[in-house]
């Protein structure tokens, strides 16, 4: 568990100004994470890596000279939001292009291209890596389809070599999805991790077992397994590498043995050192090991072995100089001088607005309170759900997104905001507070809706059903699910099929409305009949069957609160 704390909500951000407090020869903070804190040569790439927090060292522990020039940081095993990317890249940024580096998780996915883009729009070249080593999360012909965890570190660092080496951003990205491909990553749990201010672990592995396969942001293992001694739990992640080890390799590796929080250094030892007697029993000369903790958990009991298959390209890079808060080797040669300029956004604009689009923004905060209480009263059961076959924060999110959204939303009704304005800002804030799969779905949608309605007109219920079918729509379009992948889109589609049908017929607003909640709750509850598809729950398949999908129930949640609201008007 997590002992010194102050306010849960506000754990991750707490922690990174602590962080940034306590190490600003290498970093400054800025708005959504950390960049160096001296400047970089113009023109030279940046290598921005980031996603949620719990992870230390990953990922703003490695910004400095020789791997990243700076880390978006998300909430406890959320991803950054969108603006939160592109405000560190925008700080990072000097002329030569930026590559965008995250393990590959749907959040991340989202954020981090959401950032991508509006980058692009301004006429920077992005390019974007996603770690994929864990050899647990899928099949080898889909490495790149595979989640990312310790092989964070190697891709990271020998990406960041390449550029102090003088690489331009196409050779840069070349040699980091070179070192992707060329990295292979296996983990177990002897238990689960415990989020700030919550009195239990996301799971549980039973007492003399250990669950194989686990992920970073405490989900469960894919095979549980009798507890082993260290030999066997060494051989056993070797021998799952090696399965994949390619036919001609160089005989050189680079090898992290990773301990993801509970699991101390001495253990580590252990293990290793049956790691490098299998090592040379294979022929493999290990380059510069090493055995820590680079890509933690929280306090999840836990390790994870991982191996790069080395050329001379690679290994030059893995040997270079670097020098961050959590990772130094050598030297980096050349002085630089502390920066003096740091981007920061400016609160969001408010257009004028009409009398009859005020009165109905006011309405619509209404609702996002109602959101934000809902969210509240059902945490603990949408994160009991989530931690079946996900990481278990998704009620955490939900009521961070909801409280982030309706106070931004208060904030531009105060501000004299219309409808438009207020779903727009409230969208916003939603993908900023949340991060997160959940948080940037739920911040589309909202943005979606508003576009929907305008500052100038008033109330319309014809219009309000093209608000939440518009949200629907956003949601499918952004997240790319389909119905029966098991998500949020399962009773976001019966909803919108309902709601219409429902309107159409009777023209009550209200009437459809809940219908098509019960529509939405009936599909969330059928959830858990299926496999997930998509998503952190898809690496565990069957595990999942037998739960709902915490995105479905929720957002159906929502839609029967809004239903009743609207009832009793």
């Amino acid at each position: 568990m997590t002992y010194l704390i102050n306010n849960p909500a506000e754990f991750a951000a707490d922690a990174l100004r602590g962080f940034a407090a306590a190490h600003p020869q290498y970093v400054t903070a800025v708005h959504g994470g950390v960049v160096r804190s001296t400047e970089t040569p113009p023109g030279q790439p940046a290598l921005v890596i980031g996603g949620g927090s719990g992870h230390y060292p990953a990922f703003a522990g490695w910004v400095g000279p020789g791997i990243g020039h700076g880390a978006p940081c998300g909430n406890i095993f959320s991803s950054p939001s969108g603006s939160q990317v592109y405000s560190v890249a925008r700080n990072a940024e000097n002329g030569g292009g930026v590559i965008l580096g995250f393990g590959n998780y749907a959040g991340d996915v989202l954020h981090f291209g959401a950032a991508a883009e509006k980058l692009r729009a301004e006429g920077v070249d992005v390019r974007i890596v996603m770690v994929s080593d864990d050899i647990a999360s899928n099949t080898p012909d889909k490495h790149r389809d595979r989640r990312g965890i310790a092989g964070d570190l190697p891709v990271f660092k020998i990406a960041g070599a390449a550029i102090e080496a003088g690489a331009d951003i196409d050779e840069a990205e070349r040699v980091a999805w070179k070192a992707n491909d060329a990295t292979r990553s296996f983990g177990l749990a002897f238990d689960g991790c415990t989020l700030p201010g919550a009195d239990e672990p996301l799971f549980h592995v039973e007492e003399g077992q250990m669950a194989i396969g686990l992920g970073i942001h405490g989900e469960p293992g894919v095979q549980d397994v009798p507890m082993g001694r260290a030999d066997e739990v060494a051989d056993l992640l070797f021998d799952g590498i090696m399965k994949e080890a390619p036919a001609e390799r160089s005989g050189r590796v680079a090898v992290l043995l990773n301990g993801l929080g509970t699991v101390k250094y001495e253990e580590l030892f252990v293990v290793y050192a049956r790691v490098a007697d299998r090592l040379r029993e294979a022929g493999l000369t290990p380059v510069r090991p090493e055995v820590g903790e680079f890509v933690t958990s929280l306090d999840m009991a836990g390790l994870s072995l991982t191996v790069v298959f080395l050329d001379e390209e690679l290994e030059r890079h893995w040997l270079a100089p670097a020098d961050t808060p959590a990772f130094r080797r050598g030297e980096v040669p050349g002085e630089r001088a502390p920066r003096t300029d740091v981007y920061e956004p400016g609160e969001e604009a408010v257009p004028p607005a009409s009398d009859a689009s005020r009165e109905l923004a006011g309405r619509l905060v209404e609702v996002l309170d109602l959101f934000e209480r809902t969210c509240t009263d059902n945490e603990q059961e949408l994160g009991r759900l989530d931690a079946v076959a996900g990481d278990g924060d998704h009620g955490q999110g939900m009521c961070a997104g909801s409280r982030g959204g309706t106070a931004a939303a208060h904030r531009a009704l105060e501000r004299g905001a219309g409808a438009r304005t207020v779903l727009v800002h409230a969208g916003t804030a939603w993908s900023e507070s949340a991060g997160g799969t959940s948080g940037a779905l739920w911040g589309a949608a909202l943005t979606a809706a508003g576009g929907a309605f305008d500052d100038e007109s008033g109330s319309d219920d014809a219009r309000t059903v093209a608000a939440l079918v518009a949200g629907v729509d956003a949601v499918r379009r952004l997240g790319g699910a389909q119905v029966g992948d098991k998500t949020m889109v399962d009773a976001a589609v019966p909803f919108v099929e309902t709601l219409r049908a429902e309107y159409d017929r009777t023209g009550d607003l209200a009437a459809a409305t809940s219908a098509a909640a019960r529509a939405a709750r009936e599909a969330a509850d059928k959830t858990a009949d299926l496999t997930a598809r998509l998503g952190r729950s898809r690496v565990l398949g069957a595990k999942s069957v037998g739960t709902p999908d915490p995105g479905a129930l929720s957002f159906s949640l929502l839609m029967e609160a809004l239903g009743g609201h609207l009832g009793s008007r």
